[in-house]
C-alpha cells in the first residue's frame, strides 16, 4: 500500500515540477507564494500544539512537535519580514539563484527534518555533540564557498542526502532490534520510517531542483509538498505507538511482578542444553505465544537472564531471531489446531494462534513452510 502511495506521490511531484512552468510568475509571487507559506507556518505550529499536548512524555514525539516549530517560526519569519521589508527576504524563491545564506537555512531545514527518523530508530543518538559532527562539514562547504573561489553550491545543496545515507545503517539496525524483541511487527512499522525517508528524498530532490534552476515560479512544488508531508506525518507520528517506549513499560511491569532476577553471564554448553529443554517445556505447555503482545522480556519468567542476553541466547541455540522463533511455535501450533479441528475458518485460526491478522498468517505461514496455509491444508486433505 505504500508502496503505491510513493508512487503516487512522485509523480504528483513530477507532474507539479512541469506544470510550475506554465503558472505566471506574477501569480505565483503575489497569490500561491504567500497563501502556500501561510498554510506551511498554520499546519507547522499547529501541528507542533497537537504533537507537543499529547507527547505523554514519549522523545520522539517531541523530537517532531519541536520539528515543526522551528520550521514553523522560520516560515512566520520569512513571511513576516517579506511584508515588512521586502529588501530583507530570508528566502525569496522566486529570484533567480539562492543566495548562500539561503542554501545554509535551506540545509539547515533539511537537515531538522531528519532528527524525527533519527529518534524514532536510535533514541537518544543524537545530542549536541553528534548534532555539531552533522552540522560541522556543511557550515565548512559554506565558508569554503564564501571564502575561496570555488563553485561548492552544488555540493552544499546535495550535503543532506549524504546525511539521509547515514540513516541506512540505523534502518537495518532498528529491524534487527525489533525482530529480536517483539513477536508481532505490526505496530513497528519500519516501512513507515523507510516512507517519511522519501518523503524527505522527495523535498530534498525538489530543494536541489529550486537551487540549479531559474523558473521563478520553481518554488511552487516546494511548498505545497512541504505542507502535505507536515499534516501527513502529524498525523501518523501522533497515533503511532513507540516500540521503545512499550519495552520500558513491559520490563517495568515485570520488574513489578517479581524479584529482580540474576544476570547470567555466557554459561557452558550443557547448561545451554538445559535451558533451552526448560524453554521448550514451557512454550509447548503454556503456549504464551497466542498473544499478539508475547515480547522477548516475557521469557524472562522462565529464564533468569537480561534481555540482551536473552537475544544472544535465542540466536546461539535456535539460529533466528526472536520474531522467527516464536512465529515457527505459532504456525506449528496452526498446523496443530487445523488437523484437530478440520472445520476451523482461517480467521479463528490465525487469532487462535497469536497473529494479529489473517494476512499475517499468511505471510509468515508461507514463509515458515514454503506454500501458503491453503495449499498445505489441501496437501493435507483439509481444505
Amino acid at each position: 500500500m505504500r508502496q503505491i502511495q510513493d508512487i503516487v506521490l512522485t509523480a504528483s511531484v513530477l507532474l507539479s515540477l512541469w506544470l510550475a512552468h506554465y503558472i505566471p510568475a506574477d501569480v505565483f509571487e503575489k497569490v500561491l507564494s504567500p497563501v502556500l507559506f501561510t498554510a506551511t507556518v498554520t499546519v507547522a505550529l499547529f501541528g507542533a500544539f497537537l504533537i507537543l499536548r499529547h507527547a505523554d512524555g514519549i522523545r520522539v514525539r517531541k523530537v517532531w512537535g519541536y520539528t515543526l516549530l522551528f520550521w514553523g517560526v522560520t516560515d512566520l519569519v520569512y513571511l513576516v519580514m517579506s511584508t515588512l521589508a521586502a529588501s530583507s527576504q530570508v528566502m525569496d524563491i522566486s529570484a533567480e539563484h539562492l543566495t548562500i545564506h539561503e542554501l545554509l537555512l535551506g540545509n539547515l531545514l533539511g537537515w531538522v527534518l531528519l532528527l524525527y527518523p533519527t529518534e524514532a530508530l536510535r533514541p537518544g543518538w543524537m545530542c549536541a555533540r553528534t548534532a555539531l559532527w552533522q552540522l560541522l562539514p556543511m557550515i565548512a562547504l559554506v565558508a569554503l564557498d564564501y571564502f575561496v573561489p570555488l563553485n561548492l553550491r552544488p555540493f552544499i545543496a546535495l550535503y543532506p542526502f549524504a546525511l539521509i545515507s547515514l540513516l541506512i545503517s540505523h534502518v537495518r539496525a532498528y529491524k534487527t532490534w525489533s525482530e529480536d524483541t517483539f513477536s508481532t511487527l505490526d505496530d513497528i512499522d519500519i516501512q513507515w520510517i523507510i516512507h517519511y525517508l522519501w518523503m524527505v528524498v522527495l523535498v530534498g530532490v525538489v530543494y536541489v531542483y529550486l537551487c540549479t534552476t531559474h523558473t521563478p515560479t520553481r518554488g511552487f512544488t516546494q511548498l505545497w509538498l512541504t505542507v502535505f508531508m507536515f499534516i501527513y506525518a502529524t498525523e501518523q507520528i501522533l497515533y503511532r505507538p513507540d516500540p521503545w517506549t512499550m519495552v520500558r513499560k513491559r520490563e517495568k511491569e515485570k520488574s513489578q511482578e517479581q524479584e529482580e532476577p540474576p544476570v547470567l553471564e555466557s554459561r557452558p554448553s550443557p547448561e545451554n542444553e538445559d535451558l533451552r529443554r526448560k524453554l521448550d517445556q514451557w512454550m509447548d505447555q503454556e503456549k504464551p505465544f497466542v498473544n499478539p503482545d508475547f515480547q522477548l522480556a516475557d521469557l524472562g519468567e522462565v529464564l533468569p537472564m537480561n534481555r540482551t542476553y536473552l537475544s544472544h541466547f535465542i540466536k546461539a541455540e535456535y539460529g533466528c531471531t526472536f520474531y522467527q522463533f516464536v512465529n515457527h511455535y505459532r504456525v506449528e501450533e496452526a498446523k496443530r489446531l487445523k488437523l484437530a479441528n478440520p472445520d476451523m475458518k482461517m480467521d479463528e485460526l490465525a487469532t487462535c494462534c497469536g497473529f494479529s491478522s489473517r494476512n499475517v498468517f499468511t505471510n509468515v505461514f508461507t514463509r515458515e513452510t514454503g506454500m501458503s496455509p491453503h495449499r498445505w491444508f489441501k496437501k493435507c486433505n483439509l481444505a
